[in-house]
């Protein structure tokens, strides 16, 4: 008999597979951005300009089957030159030797009819952790031209030192120039293949 549910799993979530299928990031309508604090008393907003990524999602059980990205540090913009070069120096994300950041999804879970939990394996400055991201899936439409598009939001939060992204500097009132927690806030608009 338990032979028979675990294969009864298997089949199930082969179709499920099979019914999945490819999507390709609308580079024009998705934002791949963060926000940290500065100085405590307001945020910072950036986002990164570069970045490919890999989509499979069944849009009739509302299921990501598989998301990988990798994003170029050295794309970060802050609107702001200076802080982008410092960002892009040794003392973050040191970009000329770790020139990507990478996502790789392990499992997700929809929790809610469009709301889920993503996690993966998320790799900054060659270190390696697992994180949380919550889902929030906009929809699933035809456009004016018959081609399907997926919208949907990523958000999180890291601590920045866990991926080696330690440099600070102490206020002569007390606190920090640059807060530890990072927003990660991504919005993604996806074409299927």
């Amino acid at each position: 008999m338990r032979i028979l549910v675990k294969l009864i799993g298997v089949v199930a979530l082969f179709l499920g597979v099979l019914n999945a299928a490819e999507f390709n990031v609308d580079k024009s309508h998705t934002n791949v951005g963060f926000s940290v604090k500065h100085m405590m008393i307001s945020n910072v907003k950036g986002k990164f300009e570069t970045y490919d990524a890999k989509i499979d999602f069944d849009e009739k059980t509302k299921k990501f089957y598989a998301l990988s990205a990798t994003i170029k540090t050295n794309s970060v913009d802050t609107a702001n030159e200076k802080r982008d070069k410092h960002l892009r120096s040794a003392d973050f994300f040191y970009s000329s030797k770790f020139p990507d950041m990478k996502f790789v999804m392990k499992s997700f879970k929809l929790e809610e009819d469009n709301e889920g939990i993503m996690v993966g394996d998320l790799t900054i400055r060659g270190v390696t952790k697992e994180v949380k991201l919550e889902v929030e899936l906009n929809g699933v439409i035809k456009d004016f031209r018959g081609a399907t598009r997926l919208g949907f939001t990523l958000e999180g939060e890291i601590n920045r030192k866990d991926f080696g992204l330690k440099w600070n500097k102490a206020l002569e009132l007390g606190g920090v120039v640059v807060g530890e927690k990072v927003e990660i806030e991504v919005e993604v608009e996806a074409i299927k293949k």
